[in-house]
């Protein structure tokens, strides 16, 4: 099982600086998150050329919210040039009956075609005034029905479920994992520091042989971001704690 660095963790340094942690801290591969507004994030020779010079591959890339078809389709090339495996998307807005469709009926065609996992991640728990769920596609049930997916840990607990619960009903479709913990209610924190199983959660997919990869995807904030030394303390010591759990 593959430990991947989300670059979304790190976002305020270049790309080639992400590279160059994940590396030093012994990451097993880079998660791209696509930046529409950066575009090194989308060009995919420049992004061989990190792969090369560092030695670590881009095993999954994360498209943005609110990519529509006409994206979606390109990050989906981009996804074949570098050689990801595995092509992570965002539920659709509510009211996108259309766009909702397209994904339901095309993205598995795709999917067959080009021969590269497509997965549908579980959506955040955000509503539209107050009550309507902001996105379509927002539960188990149509994770399972899209057959690949990806989980989010604090985003299953934003929305108060249990994670083990989810992950056990999930686990047939799991091909990929955003793991962060949660702490005083905000989500995001360091696989280590917060209030979910995480080492039952950690031992259960190595317990059911996940053939997947874990990408720590954590918000900058909860960092030691521009403290260079501290910073690659935090990545080494979340590889630790996961593969603590993971080999058992």
């Amino acid at each position: 099982m593959k430990i991947l660095l989300s670059t979304d963790s790190l976002k305020g340094y270049g790309l080639n600086r992400v590279f160059e942690f994940a590396k030093d801290a012994g990451f097993d591969g880079i998660d791209l998150q696509i930046e529409p507004k950066d575009f090194d994030t989308q060009n995919a020779e420049y992004l061989k050329e990190l792969e090369q010079e560092y030695g670590l591959q881009v095993i999954s890339i994360q498209t943005p919210k609110n990519a529509n078809k006409k994206k979606i389709l390109e990050y989906v090339e981009l996804t074949k040039i570098v050689g990801a495996k595995i092509l992570i998307l965002q539920a659709p807005k509510v009211f996108n009956i259309k766009f909702t469709t397209w994904l339901k009926t095309e993205v598995p065609k795709i999917r067959k075609k080009e021969s590269i996992s497509i997965a549908l991640e579980n959506a955040p728990a955000t509503t539209l005034f107050g009550f309507i769920p902001e996105h379509a596609m927002n539960n188990l049930a149509e994770l399972k029905k899209f057959k690949h997916a990806c989980l989010d840990t604090s985003r299953t607990a934003d929305r108060k479920e249990d994670l083990i619960v989810t992950l056990k009903k999930l686990m047939k479709y799991l091909v990929h994992v955003h793991i962060s913990n949660v702490k005083k209610g905000r989500g995001g924190h360091l696989p280590n520091d917060g209030i979910l199983p995480m080492e039952s959660f950690l031992t259960k997919l190595s317990e059911e042989d996940y053939k997947g990869a874990i990408s720590i995807k954590v918000k900058p904030k909860y960092l030691k971001i521009g403290q260079d030394e501290e910073l690659a303390k935090q990545l080494q010591d979340s590889i630790a704690y996961c593969k603590k759990y993971l080999t058992k």
